[in-house]
């Protein structure tokens, strides 16, 4: 009986393929360059939107001469309440509206949460508060303005160009995407503040 001899089989070393590897280095550095791109584009995002905030507060405050007339700031015993409270026209809270225009505890807690959310999000920190304080004021501006009625109270023409989305609704996904994305760890102090012993210890702060 033959026995056949097979020549010993010695398994062989494969050298990298200087092709693939460039290809997989092209594609880490370009999904490297996407990160850091979106990532200063979202701490764009968030410094034009914290400014937004910051100006609101500022003019109402002071009286700066744009939406809020000079000599008409919270300072010069106006209120930043009454005059767009007073004439909401329609929606379900018409009547609740009329009564917050102009009460002190509305004026304050309507600029105190300007100033916050614009300094939490030019900062970078507590974009997690921010996001819910800023998406419930603006669901509250979007419910004076009513965008969904064709007609106000008195029946005249709303004129709204949308029945659902307006500017409110874009600002508050703004917000929740910069929380979610944690748009504070560029241009922004949001790692730091999230090494802050009692901000670890309670993430809903950072």
């Amino acid at each position: 009986m033959a026995v056949q001899q097979h020549p010993h089989r010695h398994p062989k070393f494969h050298f990298p393929s200087p092709r693939r590897s460039a290809a997989a280095t092209a594609t880490e550095s370009a999904t490297v360059a996407a990160t850091s791109t979106a990532a200063y584009v979202l701490a764009g995002a968030r410094v034009l939107t914290g400014f937004v905030f910051l100006w609101a507060f500022l003019d109402k405050t002071f009286g700066l001469g744009y939406a809020t007339g000079s000599g008409k700031g919270w300072i010069d015993g106006g209120s930043p309440t009454k005059g767009f409270l007073s004439h909401v026209a329609v929606g379900p809270l018409e009547s609740t509206f009329h009564d917050w225009a102009g009460a002190g505890w509305a004026d304050w807690l309507f600029l105190l949460g300007l100033l916050a959310i614009g300094l939490a999000l030019v900062s970078g920190i507590a974009l997690r508060l921010a996001a819910v304080a800023g998406t419930l004021m603006m669901a509250l501006m979007w419910a004076a303005e009513w965008p969904p009625a064709k007609h106000l109270s008195d029946g005249a023409p709303s004129m709204s160009t949308n029945p659902f989305v307006d500017y409110h609704l874009i600002y508050a996904v703004v917000l929740i995407v910069l929380a979610v994305t944690a748009a504070g760890s560029t241009w922004g102090l949001g790692r730091r503040w999230a090494r802050l012993p009692f901000v670890s210890r309670n993430g809903w702060l950072r």
